[in-house]
């Protein structure tokens, strides 16, 4: 089992994405990359910490690779706004990439440079640095989108997401 940690906006929409694919055995919604520990889910929001809402994936690297995440990763959020995921605006936003071996760093580097302009006309913002500790967020983050799929911000913002994904990478999902 293998480790890979995001963050592409709202944990909410990153976990909801990953979750369903083949090879990944969970996804952590969380914090990382900030000052303090423990941060609350109220303190991170307040952008004082530093931290990023992130998420944190187990997977399987002989069911689906990191270069398959990273893809998904590419496709699924908007690497070129700084800070700013739709209306969520700030840095704990931030799109971020946290390897956890200098292989991922190196296959994070290419992805940013090979795939992601590929789907992204302007420039890639997303920081590419070395993991530092994930906190768990509380609890009632934790497998949101599948517990509130029909709330308004779950149908409006991570709906389409989870469908592209579902479009796009069908052929690897655990649920077709």
């Amino acid at each position: 089992m293998d480790k890979a940690t995001f963050a592409g906006g709202c944990f909410w929409c990153t976990e909801a994405v990953f979750q369903d694919l083949i090879g990944v055995t969970s996804v952590v919604s969380g914090y990382t990359d900030g000052k303090i520990k423990n941060p609350s889910y109220k303190e991170v929001c307040s952008g004082l910490t530093g931290h990023t809402e992130a998420i944190e994936i187990t997977f399987d690297p002989e069911k689906i690779t990191f270069d398959e995440l990273l893809e998904i990763f590419w496709t699924t959020h908007d690497p070129t706004t700084l800070n700013r995921q739709g209306n969520d605006a700030g840095t704990q936003y931030r799109s971020g990439i946290y390897y956890h071996n200098l292989e991922q760093k190196a296959k994070a580097e290419i992805s940013k440079s090979e795939v992601a302009t590929k789907i992204w006309d302007d420039p890639i913002v997303t920081e590419i640095k070395e993991a530092s500790i994930f906190y768990p967020a509380e609890q009632y983050h934790q497998n949101y989108y599948k517990r509130n799929s029909f709330a308004g911000y779950c149908s409006v913002v991570i709906s389409p997401k989870v469908a592209k994904v579902r479009q796009k990478f069908s052929h690897k999902l655990k649920i077709a």
